[in-house]
């Protein structure tokens, strides 16, 4: 990740400043300086990551600096969008002989006033990002729903990133809007928490409140991963979550057999400084063909899958999974950028609501974010509480 940003950010900041016209005086000196600036900052977000990857500094530190660091990437991000833009206009300036409009692009008060807007808008990203989710309640028409399902109301809470950024204080506010809401079945696909348990462990605290009358169900999602996952699912468990690693658990409901199940997360090989042992990884594959064989032996009327990236949710559909509930994306983060550049890695699904054969795939737009990247703008967090109603 280091090598990576030394590499591209110096680029960028070659090609944000060096183009900057001479006409109002800027010299070789001012752009350079430009330059190195830009680099070092765009570099910091990369050096944090480091550190989180290699222990070097406490996470309580690590997580309150990548707040700025993200501000820093997000503006960043704009600004590559900006300069684009602004070098697209002026190759056309140039190819139709307009050299004046040509020069005046490339002034500097065009890229500095850019500048100016790309951090205003990215520090209301972080803003946003920072605010505890709201309750948004919605049907979702499935095909298949037992009647005895008809009108079940599922809280989803995806992507809590429990740490000293989303504190103590946020989970609480979750847990708070949640229980208000009164949802049948809580569940919470992934992302859980970030950082060490002696870190953590205070801030994840309050999800011991949580109840529901068919329980509270979660499933391991990247960052458990990263974090020690051993020692985080021990802490889960202390905490009353029913954790679906790889099983699935029939639920009745009205005389109706309810499969919920959830499996491991692809990055499942990858290893933590957290780790009982720093060099061996922890956790578990995914394995959806465990848990439909499951369903299907318990002979289950519908089944709801908590797998929490959403990107192999075509393949899942094959295997008779009714529901699957993933987090992940956070929703895309920033509308309009969601769709270009979130999507297309997660193999076209972002958030909301997708059809896929038999299956309805619901994305859920996160009810937190990770501390280095914490940008929201046109993607607010979400507590989302499902209402399921059979497909006519």
């Amino acid at each position: 990740m280091v090598s990576t940003a030394s590499f591209v950010i110096p680029l960028l900041a070659l090609w944000i400043w060096w183009p900057i016209s001479s006409l109002t005086g800027t010299s070789r000196l001012a752009r350079l300086l430009a330059v190195l600036i830009t680099t070092v900052l765009g570099i910091f977000p990369a050096l944090l990551l480091y550190a989180v990857q290699t222990d070097a500094l406490p996470y309580s530190l690590i997580a309150q600096l990548q707040v700025p660091g993200g501000w820093i990437l997000a503006t960043l991000l704009m600004l590559a969008v900006f300069v684009m833009l602004r070098d697209l206009l002026w190759l056309l300036a140039a190819l139709t002989g307009r050299q004046g409009l040509a020069q005046l692009i490339h002034i500097p008060a065009i890229t500095v006033g850019a500048l100016v807007v790309a951090a205003g808008l990215s520090a209301i990203g972080v803003f946003n990002a920072l605010q505890p989710p709201r309750v948004i309640e919605q049907p979702l028409l499935v095909r298949h729903l037992p009647p005895a399902l008809e009108g079940l109301r599922v809280a989803v809470l995806a992507d809590i990133h429990a740490s000293p950024v989303n504190d103590a204080r946020y989970v609480k506010t979750i847990v708070d809007r949640t229980m208000g809401a009164a949802p049948d079945l809580i569940v919470l696909p992934g992302d859980m928490v970030d950082g060490d348990v002696a870190s953590g462990r205070a801030h994840v605290a309050p999800l011991a409140r949580l109840s529901a009358r068919y329980g509270v169900w979660a499933a391991p999602g990247n960052h458990e991963y990263y974090s020690g996952y051993n020692s985080w699912m021990a802490e889960f468990r202390s905490l009353g979550l029913n954790l679906l690693e790889n099983r699935m658990q029939v639920i009745n409901i009205r005389g109706s057999k309810l499969a919920l199940s959830g499996i491991g997360d692809p990055v499942y090989g990858r290893t933590s400084p957290n780790n009982a042992n720093p060099d061996v990884p922890e956790g578990i594959p995914p394995d959806v063909d465990a848990v439909a064989n499951q369903a299907r032996k318990a002979g289950a009327q519908f089944h709801i899958l908590l797998a929490h990236q959403p990107k192999f949710a075509r393949l899942n559909a094959t295997k008779g999974v009714n529901l699957q509930i993933s987090g992940h994306t956070h929703g895309g983060l920033i509308a309009g950028l969601d769709q270009w550049v979130v999507a297309p890695v997660n193999n076209g699904f972002v958030r909301g609501e997708y059809e896929i054969g038999n299956m309805k795939l619901f994305v859920s737009s996160g009810s937190g974010l990770w501390a280095g990247f914490a940008v929201r703008l046109g993607v607010l967090p979400r507590i989302e509480v499902l209402t399921l109603t059979a497909e006519k």
